[in-house]
């Protein structure tokens, strides 16, 4: 009697969880140089606002638990991160105005921002890990780490200096600027900002050479001329029937 053989299904691949950890501002530690810096940056892709910089060297001693990828933490664990990092660590903040954004591109706009926050650290770092391929101008080793923030923990540090202190800067700016909706979407393109940069028109506040921003300021500047056009016309007709 031949018995049916179930087959059992495959086993689903785990998915591995990777946290930054601090093994490599250890192993620098253990061989005399500190201080160590982890840089990175927020707000590269927003049509609004200035791209934020921050540097953290983090106390050996007093490390904040639970630190990552500001990405993949809530607003309110970054909100209570962020307290616990100014508290314990060492760090700076830098901004690139959408002026310095629009005249530089938005990468030296980012880089150039990324090096004063190390600047402005309380003393000055020897080795400075900073987020994605490029590394940036400063009198420290740089190492440029890709994918940093998920991977070095003062750059995870850096990264939710740098998106809490941006975050709150935008909301700032929505006082300034009411009715763009900064303090929900913090200058992204999202449908609500786009509505609404179409129906107002660029605000100071927007990177006037990316591409919605500049389509908008166009489409607000051909209404106005068509507008003044009109009113020409108008006066011309009535001084031409008098």
């Amino acid at each position: 009697m031949i018995r049916d053989v179930k087959k059992k299904a495959p086993a689903k691949p785990r998915k591995i969880v990777v946290a930054p950890s601090f093994t490599r501002e250890h192993a620098l530690l253990k061989q005399g140089i500190w201080p160590v810096a982890g840089c990175d940056e927020a707000g590269r892709g927003p049509l609004a606002g200035p791209v934020v910089a921050a540097a953290v060297v983090l106390d050996p001693n007093n490390i904040p638990r639970g630190l990552d990828d500001s990405k993949k933490l809530t607003e309110s664990k970054r909100e209570a991160l962020f307290e616990e990092i100014c508290a314990t660590a060492s760090f700076g903040v830098a901004y690139a105005s959408p002026a310095r954004i629009d005249r530089d591109n938005i990468l030296r706009a980012s880089l150039w921002a990324l090096a004063r926050a190390v600047a402005s650290l309380p003393d000055a770092p020897k080795h400075v890990f900073v987020d994605g391929r490029d590394k940036i101008d400063t009198t420290a080793d740089c190492e440029a780490v890709i994918g940093g923030d998920a991977l070095v923990l003062s750059i995870a540090a850096a990264s939710i200096v740098a998106k809490v202190s941006r975050d709150r800067l935008m909301c700032r700016l929505a006082e300034d600027c009411p009715g763009y909706g900064f303090e929900v979407h913090k200058g992204y393109g999202v449908p609500q900002h786009m509505a609404a940069l179409n129906e107002l028109g660029p605000s100071i506040h927007h990177r006037s050479l990316f591409a919605p921003v500049a389509a908008a300021r166009a489409r607000h500047q051909a209404v106005a001329r068509a507008a003044g056009l009109i009113e020409t016309q108008s006066i011309l007709d009535i001084e031409i029937s008098a």
